[in-house]
């Protein structure tokens, strides 16, 4: 017998979800074949069969989220049979202390919304044994009543925190009916109040899973991370140069990405400290070198990993490159493939831009956008002249980095691109 569990794909994930089976209950199964597809913060992925045997005891349907190493399902040999559930509880995160109510059980997406609104899970009747994502929506929407039209014209009583959370999430304070003294609105109204909006909008499974996560993850970063930017430009007559005489000696198609992958790793392994990871109200900094690439596909927004690039060559990194962003673009990226990025690079030069602000891509603690290189009038001692320039934007996480690292880094991959005959010294 061998157990499924929902596995960890990033170093920040607590869940994930189920997108579909691949398998059905009590088809057979080779290991190493495709199981089920994941979908977590960071991508969908296929999943691989942990062992040959008979899929059985399905715990979680397409579309349900369960806790990273919770058991979903198992794989057993033909002449055993499926563990029962109560002796596979979802995960201690899923369940509630016995100190406070140990007759409820909850998932974990269940139990952190309830929490998040402030919400007895006592209160909720699911429609199975465990208390799921679904029986919260429920309960929210059920307990919203209609809009009380009798709000005078002036202030709505309202707490502080309330009006802050209301003005973030565009509701009309009006709308919302208060539960505090007087029909004062408290901020458990506007979340509720919110989550019953979401509920009644159109189902996001309508969106590709992918564009769906990156939606979600990019609304999780934005707010809470807190971006500063840095933006320089560098000469890149180089740089042309080195690619041409480069690819005069490959055989597969080396791209200008490439030739930045493999100077970033040079600057990263001169400045570690933005080669690293902002986790659980710590700085992560990374020995080995992991830089992400942004990859656009026609579902969404996607970045794989080039793994060990400070330890690449040139060819290695071009051929790595063009298999992620193949397999990317196909859809069949591997977990090994999104795991453990410490760095990414977005570059939209390809597309005409000049220059954007990105977003970090948590919990990595840094982001390099790339624009296009142009011909622009510059001073070369002391007199105009047309060279070919390339606009860096850096954009890191402040509770990792400070202005002055991030202005090193920047300059030594600057200069790096300005002569990259710097890599030899």
């Amino acid at each position: 017998m061998r157990e499924v569990i929902m596995p960890a794909l990033g170093a920040a994930q607590r869940t994930g979800r189920l997108v579909r089976w691949l398998k059905r209950e009590g088809e057979l199964v080779q290991a190493g074949e495709p199981l089920m597809e994941i979908e977590t913060d960071k991508v969908t992925v296929e999943i691989e069969a942990p062992a040959s045997g008979i899929l059985t005891g399905i715990r979680i349907q397409e579309g349900e989220e369960a806790a990273v190493g919770q058991v979903i399902a198992w794989i057993v040999a033909p002449d055993e049979s499926t563990p029962k559930a109560e002796e596979y509880p979802a995960t201690e995160e899923s369940i509630p202390s016995e100190a406070s109510h140990p007759e409820i059980r909850a998932t974990p997406v269940a139990a952190r919304m309830a929490a998040e609104h402030g919400i007895d899970l006592r209160e909720i009747r699911p429609e199975g044994g465990w208390i799921r994502k679904q029986d919260v929506l429920a309960y929210l929407e059920g307990r919203q009543r209609p809009a009380s039209p009798s709000h005078p014209a002036g202030r709505i009583p309202a707490s502080p925190k309330a009006r802050r959370l209301a003005q973030e999430l565009g509701i009309d304070l009006r709308q919302v009916q208060g539960s505090g003294p007087e029909g004062a609105v408290r901020a458990a109204d506007v979340l509720a109040f919110h989550a019953a909006q979401v509920a009644a909008a159109p189902s996001p499974s309508s969106l590709p899973a992918v564009w769906r996560t990156m939606v979600e993850r990019l609304t999780r970063s934005w707010p809470q991370t807190p971006h500063f930017y840095l933006q320089r430009e560098a000469r890149a007559a180089r740089l042309l140069t080195w690619h041409e005489r480069i690819q005069k000696r490959l055989s597969i198609r080396l791209t200008y990405t490439d030739l930045l992958i493999k100077l970033i790793a040079a600057a990263l392994r001169e400045h570690p400290r933005i080669n690293a990871w902002w986790q659980e109200g710590t700085i992560v900094v990374h020995e080995e070198i992991h830089i992400g690439l942004a990859v656009a596909t026609e579902e969404g927004l996607v970045v794989p990993v080039i793994h060990h690039a400070d330890q690449l060559t040139l060819e290695e990194i071009a051929a790595r490159r063009q298999e992620l962003v193949e397999r990317a673009r196909a859809g069949r990226l591997r977990p090994e493939d999104v795991q453990g990025g410490t760095f990414t690079i977005s570059n939209l030069g390809m597309y005409g831009v000049d220059a954007f602000m990105p977003v970090v891509n948590p919990p990595q603690a840094a982001i390099l956008a790339v624009g296009r290189i142009t011909e622009r009038v510059v001073p070369t001692h002391g007199q105009p002249t047309v060279q070919p320039m390339l606009t860096l934007t850096l954009a890191c996480d402040h509770r990792a980095i400070d202005g002055a690292r991030a202005a090193q880094f920047l300059a030594t991959l600057a200069e790096l691109i300005e002569e990259p005959l710097g890599l030899l010294h």
